[in-house]
């Protein structure tokens, strides 16, 4: 990566947060806040920041047991995920950020929109859900059967017992894992409405999530247009964005940042739509 990030660890809510920032936190745009799914490390998102950084400051982090944040007793939810989040950002004297997170860190993306917008500028979910019943059934049962073995040998598995070597300590932590991925949270529609963000949607056609449910929410964001459907042309900014990206699964999506970050750019950027000349 061309700049070293400033990294750490901030106590944060009972916890010894690991963060990262690569950039200046002081610039014009505001810092882009990437959250990684579920079991994901700050190093999953490489990528991604490598991709974002060119052109903002980002900040990444280890959510509660991801990474080098250590778990503790405490319960896990989306919720005080994102509270987590939101007081990240509030010891980086950050106000706002943009916020994207994929897989569960979308779900804590939007728990952090509705909990604490005035930390939130613009909004990216990609590939995540806000109910349960936005995944296909088999997801939950392919969750329901994961085990210690599934992670052995895994980056998973190392970061985990580097900070804390006790087995009993791993197996509650995966515990606690299946448990807040299998309930997943139940955001209502009133509360999708009244998240003030501007908002992108992405899924893969082969996603986890159900295009119908990531239509929902595009249209709970604002999304569809009925005078550029009239028109046939954009007259301004719109205030939700809509991207399926085809034949890809929910882990291949993570790896497209190629085609999505000037997408995500753009929509940061209120980029203004362009219309070509077809007469």
């Amino acid at each position: 990566m061309g700049t070293m990030p400033s990294r750490g660890h901030l106590p944060i809510n009972g916890l010894q947060l690991y963060y990262e920032v690569y950039g200046a936190l002081g610039a014009s745009k505001p810092p882009l806040l990437l959250i990684p799914g579920a079991f994901m490390a700050t190093g999953s998102m490489k990528v991604w920041v490598e991709a974002f950084a060119r052109v903002r400051a980002v900040i990444v982090f280890d959510q509660q047991g991801h990474g080098r944040t250590p778990d503790t007793a405490r319960e896990m939810s989306y919720e005080q995920f994102a509270d987590d989040a939101a007081a990240l950002l509030r010891a980086l004297e950050v106000e706002p950020a943009d916020v994207m997170g994929y897989s569960q860190g979308g779900g804590v993306a939007l728990q952090l929109a509705i909990r604490h917008p005035s930390l939130v500028s613009k909004l990216v979910s990609m590939s995540a859900t806000f109910r349960k019943d936005g995944w296909y059934s088999t997801v939950s049962a392919a969750i329901e059967g994961l085990g210690a073995d599934a992670f052995a040998g895994t980056p998973v598995e190392k970061a985990f017992k580097e900070h804390t070597p006790d087995p009993e300590a791993y197996d509650a932590y995966l515990q606690k894992m299946k448990r807040l991925n299998i309930d997943d949270q139940n955001i209502t529609d009133d509360e999708m409405r009244s998240i003030s963000a501007k908002t992108m949607v992405i899924i893969g056609d082969a996603d986890g999530v159900k295009p119908e449910h990531a239509m929902a929410m595009f249209k709970l964001r604002g999304g569809g247009d009925e005078q550029a459907a009239a028109t046939g042309v954009l007259q301004e900014v719109p205030a939700a964005r809509l991207v399926v990206l085809p034949a890809m699964s929910h882990i291949g999506i993570s790896g497209e940042s190629t085609v999505l970050v000037p997408m995500v750019n753009a929509f940061l950027d209120d980029v203004a739509p362009t219309t070509p000349e077809l007469f």
